[in-house]
C-alpha cells in the first residue's frame, strides 16, 4: 500500500475516534458541573478539560473568560479550534474522500453523513438547547461508523491501518483523562475542607468512568463503591475492557504485525516492549511510584511510538512545526507532547496540499484542514 494511502486511512480513524473522545470529555465535565459546587471549583474542571487537549493557551487568547458554555462551544463548534469535534468530523470525511477507492460504500456514506448532519445540527443549534444530545450523537456516529468498518470491510492493510490510527488516539486519550483528573482531584483535596473533598470523590471519579463509558463495567467487575484505585487500575490494566491502555496496546502490538514491512522493526520493538512494561505492572507499585509521574512516562513514550509509526510507514511528519506546538502544549499542561496534538498539526500540512487539488471549494467549506 502507498504511504499516503495507509496516512489517509490512518488519520481518518484517528479524527474519528479524536471526535468522540472529546465529546465524552465534554459530556463528562457538563455533568458535572450541575452538581452543587462553588464557580471557582467548577472552572476547575473546565480547565481540565482545556489542558487534557493542551488548548489552554489557545482558549486563552480567544476568551477573556472562562465559562462552561464557552469552553463547550470552543471544543465543539469553534471552526478556528483544529481540534473542535466539527473540525475532526471534517477532517475524518476529506481522509475519507481522498481514498474514496479503498473503504467501502457503506463506510464513506457513513462518515459523509456524519459530516453534513454535525453541520445541520450545530446550525440549528443543538448546543445551546442540549449539549448532551449533540454529543451523544457523536458518540453514536462513531461507534456507528467503526461498526460499519468491522461489518464491511476486507481484512487487508487499509483495514489494519485504520484500526491502528483508531487504537494510537484512544491509548493517548484514555492516560490523559486519568492523568488530569487525578491532577484536579488532587488540587481540589487541598483546596477544600477533608470532609466535603471526600464527600465529592464519588461524584468525580463516577464522571472519569462515564467519559470513557466504564462506569457500569466497574460496577460489574468490582461490584463495590468506586475508589481511584481501581478506577486506575481498571483504565490501565483491566485488559479485557477494550477501552483501556492494556486493550489498546494488545490491539497495537497484533496490528503491527499484519502491516510490517522492511523499515518497521523499530516500531514492532517499541510496540511490543511497551505492552510488555503495561502487562508487568501492578497498580500497587504504579500508585507508590506516582500515578503522575508513570502516566507522563506513559504518554512520552506513546508518543514516540506515534512518531515512529508515522515514520516507518506513512507520510513523514515535519518536525519543525510539531515541535514547536508540542512545546507549546507541553508548556500550557505540564504534560508531554500529546501525539494527537502534535502529529496532527504536521500532518494537516501534508494532507493539505493533496486535498486541495482533489476536492472543489464547493464540496467542502472554506477553512484551515483540520489538525
Amino acid at each position: 500500500m502507498l504511504s499516503r494511502t495507509a496516512d489517509h486511512l490512518f488519520w481518518m480513524a484517528r479524527y474519528t475516534e479524536r471526535a468522540e473522545n472529546t465529546a465524552r470529555m465534554l459530556d463528562a465535565n457538563y455533568q458535572l458541573a450541575l452538581l452543587p459546587q462553588s464557580d471557582e471549583y467548577a472552572a476547575l474542571g473546565w480547565r481540565a478539560m482545556l489542558s487534557i487537549s493542551e488548548l489552554a493557551g489557545i482558549y486563552a487568547a480567544a476568551h477573556p473568560s472562562l465559562t462552561s458554555r464557552e469552553v463547550i462551544a470552543f471544543m465543539a463548534s469553534d471552526r478556528d479550534n483544529l481540534s473542535s469535534i466539527i473540525n475532526c468530523l471534517r477532517a475524518a470525511r476529506e481522509n475519507a474522500r481522498a481514498v474514496r477507492g479503498s473503504i467501502t460504500t457503506e463506510l464513506w456514506e457513513t462518515i459523509n453523513t456524519t459530516w453534513l448532519d454535525a453541520q445541520r445540527m450545530l446550525a440549528d443549534g443543538v448546543l445551546e438547547r442540549d449539549p448532551c444530545e449533540f454529543f451523544e450523537w457523536v458518540k453514536f456516529r462513531s461507534h456507528l461508523s467503526r461498526g460499519v468498518q468491522l461489518g464491511t470491510m476486507v481484512r487487508d492493510e487499509a483495514f489494519y491501518f485504520m484500526r491502528l490510527g483508531t487504537f494510537l488516539e484512544r491509548a493517548d486519550n484514555t492516560a490523559r483523562i486519568l492523568d488530569v483528573k487525578y491532577e484536579m482531584l488532587e488540587q481540589r483535596g487541598s483546596a477544600l475542607a477533608q470532609p466535603l473533598a471526600q464527600s465529592l470523590d464519588y461524584y468525580h471519579w463516577a464522571a472519569v468512568l462515564r467519559s470513557v463509558s466504564g462506569f457500569e463495567v466497574y460496577r460489574k467487575v468490582y461490584r463495590d463503591v468506586i475508589v481511584p484505585e481501581r478506577v486506575a487500575n481498571l483504565l490501565i490494566l483491566f485488559a479485557d475492557w477494550p477501552r483501556s491502555l492494556a486493550a489498546s496496546l494488545d490491539e497495537l502490538r497484533q496490528i503491527i504485525t499484519h502491516v510490517r514491512n522492511a523499515r518497521s522493526a523499530q516500531a514492532e520493538a517499541m510496540t511490543a516492549q511497551l505492552h510488555a512494561d503495561v502487562r508487568a505492572s501492578q497498580i500497587g507499585n504504579i500508585l507508590r511510584g506516582g500515578l503522575h509521574v508513570w502516566l507522563t512516562e506513559f504518554l512520552v513514550r506513546i508518543n514516540e511510538l506515534g512518531s515512529c509509526i508515522s515514520r516507518d510507514f506513512l507520510v513523514p511528519l515535519a518536525p519543525e512545526p510539531a515541535s514547536d506546538e508540542a512545546q507549546a502544549g507541553s508548556q500550557a499542561s505540564s504534560q508531554p507532547p500529546s501525539t494527537s496534538q502534535s502529529q496532527s498539526q504536521s500532518q494537516s500540512q501534508s494532507q493539505s496540499q493533496s486535498q486541495s487539488q482533489s476536492q472543489s471549494q464547493s464540496q467542502s467549506p472554506s477553512q484551515p484542514h483540520a489538525a
